[in-house]
């Protein structure tokens, strides 16, 4: 299985294979017919607190990483539910912020692989 990550606001490709937003909020301006979503895991989001905190301030990042990965550690039901329904072959999150790097995707990503036991 491969993991990529892309902004929920690029166009959905044939090589994004199954499509997981990982936003607790439906990104603005999208149709869900349009964004071709397979499952939206509103619940491995960060939560409410975490996110107004981060506010995607780049130098609060390695904070933010913790503590996001402390919440997913915490949220073991959630983590599995979406493990389970990952299908073989490629699968990207999507995400509506801005930042394409710093981003709770990116985070989730490198979580998912861990615990796939793997790189992608």
């Amino acid at each position: 299985m491969t993991i990529a990550v892309k902004r929920v606001y690029d166009p959905p490709a044939a090589g994004d294979g199954f499509r997981v937003l990982v936003d607790r909020l439906w990104p603005r301006g999208i149709r869900k017919e349009d964004a071709r979503i397979g499952h939206w895991a509103k619940d491995l989001a960060p939560s409410t607190e975490l996110r107004k905190w981060y506010g995607h301030a780049p130098g609060k990042w390695p904070e933010f990483r913790k503590r996001y990965r402390r919440e997913l550690d915490a949220n073991t039901d959630a983590v599995a539910d979406l493990l389970d329904r990952l299908p073989r072959g490629a699968v990207t999150l999507v995400f509506g912020s801005k930042e394409t790097e710093l981003n709770n995707a990116a985070v989730l990503k490198e979580y998912l692989e861990e615990r796939l036991g793997g790189s992608g």
